[in-house]
């Protein structure tokens, strides 16, 4: 009987031990929100930070820390461009630092610290982008920046501006700002907002060397073929700087087509813009007559908004010509008025006060929608002249059809300011013939 009996206790044991396992794991996953009441709607918020905004540390070390009031997104790396900021990475900028920042998820908190350590007597900005999510996926939608030393007070200049990309004619939204107080090349970093403007606060003052990049592989440096600008400026108390992004070319622009627009027109399409603060005469073009290099004297040289200018200006005339025709055509000097007809009835008050026709309704509520004001924009990229990368070309004779013609341009001179010869050959189409009238056709017996 003592053995039956100690084979029971055992399994009493045993059923004692899984019990309190799984109370224990039923206890582990019940940590989190309390059953009831409705989800969080708002976006993580900011309980407090490691350093405090204004603080100064003059012997830091270990991680800057953010805490937020619930655990957020770790937003895990995907796949992307080779040396790109990827993961919860891309929401912070710690600048003025000279190597990569690490940035770590610690559930409601994220841990930021430069590779390279804590310099003295630095003013660090610390920036949260917006797009930080918790687990329900609310998303702050405004960012905030975190301003701490390591020696000296933290400074109130500011450093504002816009950037607009030149051959394009608009602003550029999320481009990379670096702003390095000369003579160091350590810089403050920002991201240009959605309108195209930045803000750097509490900057010391000084001459800044500013880049705005147009950031395309996600690194916030500088990389080839990457449109940007450069702009010295002086910051006191306040400064403000405009910077014109594109690509630097090295090598001048090329002829990349060539094609007829009519018997005495030509276009010729660039590899790149041309600067137009160095216009081009007639006297750099060139047309040669194939195969024997026979010039064919050139009359006029235009921009493509010069030339549709001159297009418009042209189709206006025949369509007022046109009217004016079709008007003295059906106009009857010998008809009279018909006085027969019944004048249309008044609507009526009832009628009147009627709802209109959907298509009036939709005309009036897009006639009311309030438009963005691009008023500073415009007025912004009027200050510089428009960059172009065709010019059209206009002969004093006729082009021969399925004739070779060989296009120089001398001297064509990209934004950068590199001049290059360009060429190209135009070989002129050949008109279709009108179709023939087809005789073959039986006609009708008559009657």
């Amino acid at each position: 009987m003592a053995r039956p009996a100690a084979g029971a206790g055992r399994q009493a044991q045993v059923a004692g031990l899984l019990l309190s396992a799984l109370l224990g794991g039923g206890a582990c996953a019940s940590q989190g929100d309390p059953p009831g009441g409705p989800p969080r709607t708002t976006p993580p918020a900011i309980l407090r930070t490691v350093p405090e905004s204004g603080g100064v540390v003059p012997d830091l070390h270990g991680d800057a820390v953010v805490q937020f009031d619930e655990v957020i997104d770790e937003m895990p790396s995907r796949g992307g461009p080779s040396g790109a900021i990827a993961g919860l990475a891309q929401k912070i900028v710690l600048s003025p630092v000279g190597s990569d920042v690490k940035v770590s998820w610690h559930r409601s908190a994220i841990h930021v610290a430069p590779h390279e350590g804590w310099k003295r007597g630095r003013v660090y900005h610390l920036q949260l982008l917006p797009g930080i999510a918790d687990l329900r996926r609310n998303v702050t939608k405004t960012g905030t920046t975190i301003v701490f030393t390591t020696g000296p007070t933290v400074p109130a200049a500011t450093l504002t501006g816009t950037v607009l990309l030149w051959a394009e004619q608009r602003t550029l939204p999320q481009a990379v700002i670096r702003a390095a107080l000369l003579p160091d090349t350590v810089a403050y970093v920002t991201l240009v907002d959605s309108a195209g403007n930045f803000r750097l606060p509490a900057v010391p003052s000084g001459r800044y060397h500013v880049w705005a990049i147009q950031d395309e592989n996600n690194n916030r440096r500088q990389d080839r073929r990457e449109a940007f600008d450069t702009v010295t400026v002086t910051v006191d108390s306040t400064a403000s700087a405009l910077l014109w992004a594109f690509v630097h070319d090295t090598v001048g622009p090329r002829a990349r087509t060539v094609e007829s627009i009519d018997s005495v027109t030509l276009r010729v399409a660039f590899s790149a813009p041309l600067d137009p603060r160095r216009a081009l005469d007639t006297a750099m073009v060139r047309v040669l007559a194939l195969p024997d290099s026979t010039p064919v004297a050139v009359r006029a040289l235009y921009t493509p908004a010069v030339f549709d200018s001159i297009q418009a200006r042209a189709r206006a005339v025949q369509d007022s010509l046109k009217r004016l025709r079709d008007t003295t055509a059906r106009k009857d000097t010998t008809a009279r008025r018909d006085t027969s007809r019944v004048r249309p009835t008044p609507p009526s008050a009832a009628a009147q006060r009627a709802p209109a026709a959907p298509g009036a309704i939709g005309r009036a509520a897009r006639d009311t929608t309030v438009h963005v004001d691009t008023a500073r924009v415009r007025k912004l990229l009027a200050e510089r002249p428009v960059p172009y990368d065709r010019v059209v070309v206009q002969t004093v004779q006729p082009l021969a059809p399925g004739g070779k013609y060989l296009v120089r341009v001398r001297g064509a001179t990209n934004l950068s300011g590199v001049a290059a010869d360009a060429q190209g050959v135009l070989v002129v189409p050949v008109p279709k013939p009108a179709p023939v009238p087809d005789t073959t056709k039986a006609r009708p017996k008559p009657p």
